[in-house]
């Protein structure tokens, strides 16, 4: 049995966790890839246990979603690729899949999983943190420093920009 642990299940883990309706989310197939088993085992268990999953906990992808989702991360539409829209599991719902999974990697693997959600809270909790205190300084000391704040934010903001490839090849 391969163990869950360690900092690559704990970036693969951060690296399936995904922003859908405004909620943190984890896809069904992700999920069964962690757990071992397959979406179609992952996905019979819930459907068996419907009433422990309700809309706050799981929901279908809509059409819409699933097609941009499958551009976004270049998910198979031919033969042999999935050709139903994904299930997306909140951090409640994943944490009610321990009660419907019940082996020892499924145990393992929802304890790391919801390791990754607090970390993700705390992230967003230390930004909002930074952001008001970069507030009440600028208030403090007028327009004295009004460049300085205003550099520190364009930092803190998302990078948008694409970067550019470096060393030898075609370019992107």
């Amino acid at each position: 049995m391969t163990r869950v642990t360690g900092d690559v299940a704990a970036e693969r883990i951060a690296a399936s966790i995904l922003i859908l309706r405004g909620q943190k989310v984890m896809l069904d197939a992700d999920l069964a890839g962690l757990y071992g088993v397959s979406t179609k085992r992952l996905n019979e268990q819930v459907a068996r246990n419907r009433e422990r999953f309700p809309a706050d906990f799981m929901f279908q992808l809509t059409a819409p979603e699933f097609a941009d989702l499958r551009s976004q991360i270049v998910i198979s539409n031919g033969r042999g690729g999935r050709r139903t829209p994904p299930y997306a599991f909140t951090e409640q719902g994943v944490a009610m899949l321990s009660s419907v999974l019940h082996s020892p990697r499924a145990i393992q693997v929802n304890i790391e999983i919801m390791r990754a959600f607090v970390r993700m809270r705390e992230i967003v909790g230390a930004h909002r943190d930074l952001a008001r205190k970069l507030d009440a300084l600028e208030q403090k000391y007028d327009g004295q420093f009004r460049v300085v704040f205003d550099a520190i934010r364009q930092l803190m903001a998302a990078d948008a920009k694409p970067r550019r490839r470096i060393g030898f090849g075609r370019p992107a």
